[in-house]
């Protein structure tokens, strides 16, 4: 049996009582204005209604003063006894505490202290909360608590809902700017019968109903490729992607991804393309395009720069890739340097372009501030990527790498189908050698590139990783509204 605390209690008594003589959830309550629309009124503004979650009281006798909260704006109310009816303001004072919604109507005047407020002249009561909010000064100090109860964390925290805002802003922003580039925005599908995509270790699941294994997919990739072989140009998707590998500050199983694709594209042109696109959404949102982040001031304007995959890991540990050029040999270096890889799969079992993966973002990936764009990628790397014309060693690919988080990755698609089925065999021999994040062979996919596929590059953005930068966020769930926690042990009993 559930136990509640003398606070709940009382509250619990209140709406009893509430409910013996008017409606103590009503269905509806209709408004003139939000609450941030009545905060720049003109005083002597008539008929304005608000609603909102009372989130501050103060009493002072005959008059009372309230701030109503939504993820927009605080904004005050006055209650006057002399303007409410004894019996209403009565039923204020008796009935109504912090956390509870009303409807006010009334006029808009300004406070010798310069605050924009609604004088009520009349209030319906919308509903009462039965658990009090966190105390004003304390709020909700436990990071993980936070998580759990992002309700509570939106409205009590004016940094939550800053972010929050500004990741509402980003998304929004940004399929406008690929809208009105031309795009065509499409769903595809989250369960799969191949792991492909991306090199990352996927949830595996069971459809009932079709007796068959199914993947969560860990990118939209090759479904979005398969929209350009049937014509559309220009498309994206933004959706969760699902991989299923380790947990930090900035990886989460469940994530948020963009990809878009642009037939007749290169890699160099989604360089451009992406620099003045991000350029553009960073000043609408901010009103500037140099950001403080981790102390940091990072410019994203001009022109980014370019560097090279080998020259980076070089720098950073004395390894050059091309005389390494094999997996014994690089493994065996890696060793003999005693440089610990951050990998879930044992490393042994890693194929050749993963081992450089991790190799560069153990020693070099940290210490890059950016905005600078990677490229160079070894083809063993880079499976589904065009291999460069004068380099048959390195793939047309790039990422863009900001204070030393990987925000996009994009290349030149591989759109040569019997060169795609070799490397897809390939990945599949190594995932039977025990790399398991190797992609799985997708025939249907290669049978929509033999119908043939023109020119394309296309790239991908994670959305958390990059509201998480912009916002100087601690812990990428900082940016996810509601992040898989582990249940607690009471909720399980």
């Amino acid at each position: 049996m559930r136990t509640f605390s003398e606070q709940e209690n009382i509250r619990r008594e209140k709406l009893e009582e509430i409910s013996q003589n008017r409606q103590a959830y009503p269905d509806r309550y209709e408004i003139t204005h939000s609450l941030k629309e009545a905060s720049v009124l003109e005083d002597g503004t008539t008929d304005v209604k608000v609603a909102g979650r009372i989130v501050f009281i103060r009493n002072m006798g005959k008059l009372s003063f309230l701030k109503l909260r939504d993820i927009d704006s605080d904004f005050q109310v006055s209650f006057k006894k002399d303007l409410l009816g004894e019996e209403e303001y009565n039923f204020f004072n008796k009935y109504i505490d912090i956390g509870d919604f009303v409807g006010v109507e009334g006029e808009i005047f300004t406070t010798h202290t310069g605050e924009k407020t609604l004088r009520a002249n009349s209030f319906k009561f919308l509903g009462k909360a039965l658990k009090p909010l966190p105390e004003k000064f304390l709020g909700l100090s436990d990071q993980e608590i936070k998580y759990r109860q992002r309700y509570i964390d939106l409205i009590t925290n004016e940094e939550t809902r800053d972010r929050f805002k500004k990741r509402f802003l980003f998304i929004r922003e940004i399929r406008k700017y690929l809208d009105s580039h031309g795009y065509y925005e499409i769903e595809t599908p989250i369960l799969t019968t191949a792991n492909s995509g991306a090199a990352a270790r996927p949830f595996l699941s069971h459809h009932n109903a079709l007796d068959i294994d199914v993947y969560l997919r860990i990118a939209p990739e090759m479904y979005l490729k398969r929209a350009v072989v049937a014509g559309i140009n220009k498309v994206y998707e933004i959706g969760r992607c699902f991989r299923n590998e380790g947990i930090d500050a900035t990886h989460l199983q469940d994530f948020t991804m963009m990809e878009v694709y642009q037939a007749y594209f290169n890699y160099e042109d989604n360089m451009k393309f992406i620099r003045e696109l991000l350029q553009h959404i960073i000043k609408e949102i901010f009103g500037t395009l140099t950001l403080n982040i981790d102390g940091k001031e990072i410019d994203f304007s001009g022109e980014w720069p370019k560097f090279s995959f080998r020259d980076l890991v070089m720098e950073y540990s004395n390894i050059d890739i091309n005389v390494y050029d094999t997996k014994e040999k690089l493994l065996a270096k890696i060793k003999e340097d005693n440089i610990e890889l951050d990998s879930d799969t044992p490393i042994e079992k890693l194929g050749y372009g993963n081992l450089i993966d991790y190799l560069y973002k153990k020693v070099a990936r940290p210490h890059i501030v950016g905005p600078i764009y990677l490229t160079e990628h070894p083809t063993s790397l880079s499976p589904l990527a065009r291999t460069n014309d004068d380099n048959k060693n390195i793939a047309d690919r790039f990422q863009l790498v900001v204070n030393g988080a990987e925000v996009v990755n994009g290349y030149s698609e591989l759109v040569a189908p019997i060169e795609q089925e070799e490397k897809l065999l390939n990945q599949l021999k190594l995932k039977n050698e025990g790399d398991e994040e190797a992609m799985d062979m997708d025939y249907d996919y290669i049978s929509a590139m033999e119908y043939g596929m023109p020119p394309i590059s296309g790239w991908g953005l994670g959305i958390d990783r990059m509201i998480q930068l912009l916002t100087n966020a601690d812990n990428i769930k900082d940016v996810v509204m509601f992040p898989l926690m582990r249940p607690e042990r009471e909720n399980k009993e």
